[in-house]
């Protein structure tokens, strides 16, 4: 899986929104919002491929989480990334 090249992480009134820049996502007409701990992962990832296991991983080294509530997490996390259409 990889972030589409075209999507940002911005910090906007203290909420992190993905939002599209470019030609490319002239179509992505919408801000997916995400919390902290998403746009924590959204940073360690963009612009490399990676895996759920490589995103469980990460929610182990750096949250206090079961390996069961995170590969949870993260399949929600990545079902909401490949529905909007900003993974792939």
């Amino acid at each position: 899986m990889k972030i589409k090249e075209g999507f940002i992480l911005r910090k906007i009134c203290g909420e992190f929104v993905v939002v599209g820049e470019g030609l490319a996502q002239v179509n992505f007409n919408k801000m997916l919002s995400l919390n902290e701990t998403a746009a924590y992962l959204w940073e360690a990832v963009s612009g490399k491929e990676f895996g759920k296991e490589d995103l469980v991983q990460l929610l182990l080294d750096n949250y206090d989480v079961t390996p069961e509530r995170a590969a949870a997490d993260v399949d929600k996390l990545t079902a909401i990334w490949l529905e909007q259409g900003v993974a792939e």
